[in-house]
């Protein structure tokens, strides 16, 4: 026994420093990343301008990503809105005129490609006096009549166009035959123009398009003499002149070399061999609407050409508090140092026993455990500020493919089931379990967010229903708790409050989110809450007191009716649910973009499944007390009949369920089903998982690690492993995906572990277990609140 005592022991102190092996060296690649970023945007340049203008690769069919940053897809509203009065202005041949007319297409869809296809088009919105007035000005050659269409802008009355986008090479290349000599004007006539674009750079955007390539086997007999070579021959020129021209002036032309990188991937798809097919074009129209837009609208997954948002007051006053807690830390380390060289045990000279002074040992430990937590925290907030809001680290958009979600969750599902071990108790959702269930449901949401899978509706039903039964169990473990405990005060509350909600509320501080932003967190404490109220409220029914009482049975399905009542009826009304979340505070906590309409539709696309998780918990645990279940070791829940006709019912029920969210061909309908019919799944797998008791007497400690920080790692995900709030993916290691992968998550896994053991550490600090101390605690926090709140109001009419 000692033996085995021992080797267990080694075991935890393995375990121990293998986690603290692995979050040191989380820390080193944070550092080694973060300087390898800082001195690459140093001596190579981070405008990601620059990058959106001249790189990327295609994702998958017309899924365009820029190398560094994510691509907005505007839509016609946003497009309109950004471009209001704005003068835009094409000029040159007969590809620049597609280009112009995908550019237009965006702010009017219905535009269309008509008129004199040699000759110059306008387009003006007539919606408005300040709609957009986008222009095509044909001029197929970089000649005199080029030059003195620039020079008229300059010299001439008229205002100067906003934005000008120009271009031209190919007409050169057929008029003359591809001669070297018709090369030679080009440069000579590019070096002419040269002065004057960059004059009009001074006030105006100005972008020279390079010329793309051909598909040489298409091109008509009259083309066959704009050959790639030539082509190529023409861009080198453009850029060499442009290049050297504006090598040592403040504003250049941009050289808006992207829209060739498109067309090399997608010239064979090409009608004549020389034209660009639409969809094409589209991704080109969109590059140079997001140069101009981002920084107007700043659009969350359009981080291209957006610079790092300004310091908000709230943020400066976190990192000086931040700041405070550590220099606070190194000053109380050094005085404990000093203290214990100053107070080393002396030893009594007639008795021989050492002396130990007595100190105040508890007072100082507690505060240097309150510094330290704030020290790791602080470290770890400036770690999510500069992977989402420094503009330091790069990100990318999200892009599907089947294999990209289901891939991984086949390995993780082999992962789990190797690492199957006993459970400590055999009952239905123990602990274990229920750990398990929580590990193994965040893995496949995490894998189902990094892979955009939610434009795959399938899967996009199926994730509802995972969460849902997060839902389920917030709604089973707080009606457990409450009805076995009978423990309603307030230290209860305020430690399932402070759990829930304390990265939350720091993150909102730290990355000027709203609350609702992190929509989880408020939709679990406002159901926790819902649970207390309902069972607290007079008179407080429990377990103890309800023991074979039918009266305080019918109490408690007085409450559960009136609680399915209240759902019901404010699922269905919309005006009084925004009513009372638009009371002040609790609008400052709900709205998102100055709506509560997102918390509306959040809370009522899962409104039963919490009571169904009450109901469920009060059938099972009186059916415990009674005695009518089999909890055994490898026993099955019920009688062998029983047993196996509902493990038949539930797995039809449960591959039914599948059958219908595969079948789903419309979001809004099926969400308009999901709250009535999840729970037949989650009972269903609730059921497969308990009845047969060799099922019931296993667990996958893999998974249940990951289900205790599931809360951690739903929440860290947002700026850490994901990118602009998860509508992107965050790049640490640039060119290389998988790598990218493993190191971000294996950081990203570090941090949640991490913040979770703080947040324990803290709720034991913060939250005392006298009532009176607690409640001085909380008025504490409510005028803190206050202030946050007072000072956000102030920075709203500021800005």
């Amino acid at each position: 026994m000692a033996a085995l005592a021992y080797s267990l022991g080694k075991r935890e102190i393995n375990h121990y420093f293998s986690v603290r092996s692995a979050k040191a060296l989380a820390l080193a690649a944070v550092l080694l990343l973060a300087a390898c970023h800082a001195l690459s945007r140093r001596y190579q340049g981070g405008d990601s301008c620059e990058y959106l203008l001249s790189s990327g690769r295609f994702l998958g069919e017309n899924v365009w990503q820029p190398y560094s940053c994510m691509l907005h897809k505007y839509k016609q509203s946003e497009a309109k809105d950004c471009l209001t009065g704005q003068h835009i202005t094409f000029i040159g041949d007969s590809r620049i005129r597609q280009l112009f007319y995908s550019f237009v297409k965006l702010i009017n869809p219905q535009f269309k490609e008509e008129g004199n296809k040699h000759g110059n088009i306008h387009f003006e919105d007539k919606s408005s006096s300040s709609s957009p007035k986008v222009d095509f000005l044909w001029y197929p050659e970089v000649n005199g009549s080029m030059k003195q269409c620039i020079r008229s802008w300059i010299d001439g009355p008229s205002a100067k166009p906003n934005i000008i986008v120009a271009g031209a090479a190919t007409w050169s290349i057929k008029i003359h035959n591809g001669s070297n000599e018709a090369l030679t004007q080009y440069k000579i006539n590019i070096t002419s123009i040269a002065p004057l674009l960059e004059n009009l750079a001074r006030s105006s955007n100005v972008y020279w398009v390079l010329q793309d390539p051909v598909y040489e086997d298409m091109l008509s007999e009259s083309r066959k003499m704009i050959t790639n070579e030539k082509i190529d021959a023409y861009n080198e020129a453009a850029i060499s002149i442009l290049n050297s021209s504006f090598r040592n002036s403040k504003t250049k032309v941009k050289v808006f070399s992207a829209p060739r990188l498109i067309a090399e991937e997608t010239i064979m798809q090409s009608s004549d061999g020389l034209h660009l097919p639409e969809s094409s074009r589209e991704t080109s129209a969109m590059i140079l609407v997001n140069i101009h837009c981002n920084n107007v609208t700043k659009p969350i997954d359009g981080s291209c050409c957006q610079p790092r948002p300004p310091l908000t007051w709230i943020q400066k006053l976190a990192f000086c508090f931040f700041a405070s807690s550590v220099i606070g830390y190194l000053i109380l380390v050094l005085i404990r140092r000093n203290n214990h060289r100053k107070n080393k045990p002396c030893t009594d000279m007639e008795s021989g026993e050492e002396k130990k002074t007595t100190t105040n040992s508890s007072a100082v430990s507690t505060l240097e455990t309150l510094l330290q937590c704030l020290c790791k925290l602080g470290f770890i907030m400036s770690y999510f500020y500069l992977c989402d809001r420094a503009n330091l680290f790069m990100k990318e958009n999200k892009f599907y493919t089947h294999s990209s979600f289901f891939i991984p969750i086949i390995y993780i599902l082999v992962l789990g089931i190797f690492y199957a071990e006993n459970t400590k108790e055999t009952k239905v959702l123990n602990r274990e379990q229920t750990d398990e269930w929580k590990g193994w449901m965040q893995l496949v949401i995490l894998i189902y967010h990094i892979s955009g899978a939610s434009t795959f509706l399938p899967v996009y039903m199926h994730i509802r229903v995972l969460v849902a039964a997060y839902l389920f169990q917030t709604g089973y473990g707080h009606f457990s708790y409450f009805w076995i405990k009978g423990d309603f005060g307030i230290y209860r509350v305020c430690q399932v409050l402070f759990r829930l909600n304390f990265l939350v509320v720091v993150l909102c501080i730290v990355m000027d989110r709203s609350y609702q932003s992190y929509y989880f967190v408020p939709l679990v404490s406002v159901w926790f809450l819902i649970i207390y109220i309902t069972l607290a409220l007079w008179p407080p029914i429990v377990q103890k007191k309800a023991n074979g009482s039918c009266f305080w049975h019918f109490g408690l399905l007085l409450k559960f009716v009136f609680l399915f009542i209240c759902i019901y009826f404010l699922a269905y009304s919309q005006g009084t649910f925004e009513k009372i979340f638009s009371i002040w505070p609790l609008s400052k906590c709900f709205e998102l973009n100055g709506s509560i309409y997102e918390w509306w539709f959040r809370w009522k696309l899962d409104r039963y499944v919490v009571f169904y998780g009450m109901l469920f918990a009060f059938i099972y645990l009186t059916f415990q007390k009674r005695q009518a279940l089999t909890e055994g070791k490898g026993e099955p829940l019920f009688p062998n009949k029983v047993s196996n006709t509902l493990l038949f019912i539930s797995v039809v029920s449960f591959l039914t369920y599948s059958i219908w969210a595969s079948s789903c061909k419309n979001k809004s309908e099926c969400n308009e089903m999901h709250p009535s019919v999840s729970v037949v799944q989650i009972l269903a797998f609730i059921l497969i998982r308990n009845i047969p008791g060799y099922a019931r007497s296993l667990y996958s400690s893999f998974f249940a690690w990951f289900g205790r920080i599931s809360l951690e790692l739903f929440i860290c995900q947002y700026h850490i492993w994901l990118a602009a709030d998860t509508k992107g993916i965050l790049v640490l290691i640039p060119g290389n995906p998988m790598l990218n992968i493993i190191v971000s998550t294996f950081i990203f896994v570090c941090v949640a572990h991490e913040i979770s053991q703080i947040t324990n550490d803290l709720a034991q600090i913060v939250i005392p277990k006298d009532n009176v101390i607690l409640l001085k605690r909380l008025l504490c926090v409510g005028f803190f609140f206050g202030g946050l709140l007072f000072l956000s109001s102030i920075q709203k009419r500021s800005t």
